[in-house]
């Protein structure tokens, strides 16, 4: 009998226990979200905002307190849409709240998803139901990244603030392709020109974009739209006729010398398929008309791309490949095949080391001084006439997905 009775205060001991472990777990709350906000924009609205800061703190605040060893990249993440990069993250964790801080900035104008995945779970051990959000970063469409973005909004101050003009002569700035797009630098044809200093550091690189909207106006002569050096670094001009475009550029070679090479771009363009250069592996044939009417009057968006690492370089017109070339297959020992990248190659004071929009160098330059086409103290010189906005410079290659989207976004 005491036998039993001892067996009968064991097992109500146990049961009891039991209850009270069931009934601490089934009060313990569940793992749900109150609040994600960055700043004081709500990210958990009906309506996904569109106006993230491209450096957003965001808070995700939970019903209970987190586990901080779940709070981890595998149970969080930053997705950029547009191509499925996963942003890395500065995550931390306190109490019921974690603090997510994108390590470097967005895109503006794109489109990023926040997911929570199943793996995160409080500190009572129970887990959550996975979820995401989406929000779009303030502005219109632009790779994060920019080494140097000029708006001219009435200046032509750098938006990164590493490369402030330092003259303007003659410049005004009037209302820009669209309302979002705000002003634009307008170029007189004659004298206008803007010059930013130390422009040899936008053009040292293995990788590089130039990416600008140009509106040229007919002045009965060739646009010398920017220039660096002119092709001692890069320029770009327009032909008197609207017919044609091209850059010109400086390129280091495997011995680090350097070399100049255009990407020609004339109306009815041949490449290597139809009779064109062995190395234009791309070329998109305008009739002429078509040309001008592109070229002459009209918001272009224009992109040029290069990478190093694989010799080729790409022109973009309005987000559509227009021609592409590759050193590879550059005439066998030809030191081209050796491209490295782009560098300045200039010597003062025949060329300067500043790049100048509205000529094809700055006015400190002697290279052509005497010439009427290419002497800046001649009206008649090839100045620009026209209107310029958002110019940005990638030390990287930027995709064409990147490149449509930006003129998808911002064109008129």
């Amino acid at each position: 009998m005491k036998r039993n009775h001892v067996f009968l205060s064991l097992g109500l001991v146990v049961l009891a226990l039991t209850i009270a472990i069931s009934s601490c777990k089934k009060d313990d709350p569940d793992l749900t979200l109150a609040t994600l906000v960055a700043g004081t924009i709500d990210l958990n609205a009906a309506t996904s905002p569109d106006d993230v800061p491209v450096n957003p703190t965001i808070v995700a605040t939970f019903s209970t307190d987190i586990d901080p060893a779940t709070a981890i990249a595998a149970n969080i993440a930053l997705t950029q849409d547009y191509d499925g990069t996963d942003i890395p993250l500065n995550i931390t964790v306190s109490g019921k709240t974690i603090t997510i801080k994108p390590e470097v900035d967005l895109s503006t104008g794109a489109i990023y998803l926040l997911i929570f995945k199943a793996g995160l779970k409080s500190t009572a051990d129970k887990y959550l139901t996975a979820f995401e959000r989406n929000f779009t970063t303030i502005g219109t469409f632009a790779p994060a990244g920019v080494k140097a973005h000029w708006k001219f909004e009435n200046d032509g101050k750098d938006e990164t603030g590493a490369f402030n003009s330092s003259a303007a002569i003659d410049i005004t700035y009037v209302d820009s392709r669209n309302a979002n797009a705000g002003k634009a630098a307008a170029f007189n044809g004659t004298t206008s020109i803007i010059e930013v200093p130390n422009g040899d550091q936008l053009v040292n690189t293995q990788k590089f974009t130039i990416s600008f909207w140009v509106k040229a106006e007919d002045s009965g002569k060739g646009h010398f739209v920017l220039g660096l050096g002119a092709f001692y670094g890069i320029q770009f001009e327009m032909f008197g006729g609207f017919d044609g475009a091209k850059f010109a550029i400086q390129y280091e070679l495997e011995d680090g010398t350097t070399t100049a090479e255009d990407m020609w771009f004339p109306s009815n363009a041949e490449y290597n398929g139809n009779g064109g250069f062995q190395g234009w592996d791309f070329a998109k044939s305008i009739e002429p008309d078509d040309m001008i009417a592109m070229l002459k009057d009209k918001w272009l968006h224009i992109t040029y791309t290069f990478d190093g690492e694989s010799k080729r370089g790409i022109l973009y017109y309005n987000g559509e490949k227009m021609k592409s070339f590759d050193f590879n297959l550059w005439p066998d020992g030809d030191a081209k095949r050796t491209v490295k990248g782009m560098k300045y190659g200039g010597v003062a004071p025949d060329v300067v080391n500043e790049l100048a929009f509205g000529f094809i160098q700055s006015r400190q330059g002697t290279m052509w001084a005497n010439e009427p086409w290419g002497g800046y103290n001649f009206p008649e010189a090839n100045h620009f006439k026209g209107q310029l906005d958002d110019i940005r410079i990638y030390h990287k290659v930027l995709t064409p997905k990147e490149i449509d989207l930006m003129y998808e976004s911002e064109k008129p």
